[in-house]
């Protein structure tokens, strides 16, 4: 018997998880339940303290995954189609639940036998290994794995194949040999994307009070600024993550967000839970320099995005009142780091103008996805009939927000703040322009960034910002 017929004699046993896809079914099938039916969470303890089987089983039973949607792994499905159709059998051999195990089978065609968890086994490690050596004998079987729980079938495989593996099975691999299928090499694009580092422009919004208090030089205020900021930019990079993971299905689905670090599939789910620990231990370390009204402000925005992530960004309206609120919590979030008063117009003005923007990105959502009449968008609470109340409402908040920068240049306040008040008249038109325009180039399907990131990275945006920055500063001169 020559090699070819040998190894195709050997049958060949894929582990699911790390494996054949490039995530957790775990941890996906758990932040489904929580997102879908948050009352759960209560009785995951429960089901824990019957046993790791048990705890698969029940979540399972609950949630729905898309096995037609999950980030394979391309390399190592090309490789078992062509072992298939060699006339090889290929078992599935995962420490899943039987529910995902069998509807990935069945999607796939490619298993000639699925053994899998159930309620009285955890087929993982030593149980996956005693399984398949009373099926095929010590040696009788090849296994391709990926992590710790894999060494142990590593160990009475014939050959085995060494997947993405973590630091345990690439250190097994390195003593033992064998084949290796290497994941893409993370690189710091990956990480930034995680973490959203171009959102974190928004947080700028905490420097606005030192600004509009001309306290533009005040060094020890500025580094108050400089700690809220970073306090901020820390917090919502963990909540970004966090509903990255409450998201995963819809990102799937959706032609752009399908290409994020975790529905892609290009990190998985414990690296990100590790890097939002950290994160939220940098933040936390952070606001203990600052005032503890601070720390509400900051309390208050991590209670709020997560219930946008888990539920509030699928209820109409409420979740762009949310967003226009999480822009003005940083403006309130400036003030209690420095102890600047609280501007009434500020709060009015900032109000409506997130609004407008909030409202654009639903209406940009709106306009790029085409649905049938009635069904509403994954994950929102908005139908593609919706378009045109969207847009009037938002260029309303729109002209409402320059309303009250108008009436705000009549007020006693701005008489005492600057000597010059006639010079920033012309912010009411400037502000106009911004969010008209935005519209515009939304009607037009030429907007594709957040609106607040688009107004950052827009050169004229940028333009007319430092025309009004200019002017501001010579009014208070």
């Amino acid at each position: 018997m020559d090699a070819r017929s040998e190894r195709i004699a050997v049958p060949l046993a894929v582990d699911l998880d790390g494996t054949l896809i490039a995530t957790d079914l775990l941890w996906e099938s758990l932040f489904l339940l929580i997102r879908e039916k948050p009352l759960y969470l209560f009785l995951l303890p429960y089901w824990l303290w019957q046993g790791r089987a048990v705890f698969k089983c029940e979540i399972a039973e609950r949630v729905n995954l898309d096995p037609a949607a999950l980030p394979y792994r391309e390399a190592l499905l090309a490789r078992l189609r062509e072992e298939r159709e060699a006339g090889r059998r290929i078992i599935l051999a995962t420490a899943a639940p039987r529910k995902f195990a069998e509807r990935i089978a069945e999607h796939l065609g490619l298993f000639d036998l699925v053994i899998c968890t159930n309620r009285a086994c955890n087929m993982a490690s030593d149980t996956k290994r005693q399984a398949l050596t009373e099926l095929f004998g010590d040696g009788g079987y090849d296994y391709a794995g990926n992590g710790r729980a894999d060494i142990p079938v590593f160990d009475s495989a014939r050959r085995a194949i060494v997947v993405a593996p973590d630091r345990h099975a690439a250190g097994w691999h390195a003593r033992h040999g064998g084949e290796l299928i290497v994941a893409p090499e993370l690189t710091l694009k990956t990480l930034a994307r995680m973490v959203r580092v171009h959102q974190w422009v928004k947080n700028a919004l905490i420097f606005v009070p030192v600004v509009l208090a001309h306290q533009y030089f005040n060094l020890p205020l500025l580094l108050d600024c400089l700690l809220a900021f970073m306090a901020f930019s820390a917090a919502a990079s963990a909540i970004y993550i966090l509903n990255d993971f409450f998201d995963l299905a819809n990102d799937r689905r959706h032609p752009t967000k399908r290409n994020r670090p975790f529905a892609s599939g290009a990190l998985p789910i414990p690296f990100g839970l590790a890097v939002m620990v950290v994160l939220l231990a940098v933040s936390a370390v952070t606001a203990f320099f600052l005032p503890p009204l601070f720390a509400g402000v900051l309390g208050l925005y991590l209670i709020c995005t997560t219930a946008y992530s888990i539920a509030v960004k699928r209820m109409l309206l409420l979740d762009v009142l949310t967003l226009a609120g999480l822009y003005t919590l940083r403006i309130l979030a400036g003030c209690a780091a420095t102890d600047i008063a609280v501007s009434f117009w500020l709060l009015a003005f900032s109000t409506f103008f997130f609004l407008s923007l909030a409202l654009v990105k639903r209406y940009v959502e709106l306009r790029s996805i085409q649905l049938p009449v009635g069904e509403r968008i994954a994950g929102r609470g908005y139908r593609t009939e919706d378009q045109e109340i969207i847009g009037n409402a938002g260029m309303a908040a729109a002209f409402s927000s320059a309303l009250v920068l108008a009436l705000y240049m009549q007020s006693g306040t701005i008489i005492q703040l600057y000597e010059y008040p006639w010079l920033i008249w012309p912010l009411s038109p400037i502000v106009l322009y911004l969010t008209m325009r935005i519209w515009i180039l939304a009607r037009r399907d030429e907007l594709h960034d957040d609106p607040i990131v688009f107004i950052i990275r827009d050169w004229r945006s940028q333009m007319f910002m430092a025309f009004g920055a200019v002017l501001l500063f010579a009014a208070g001169l």
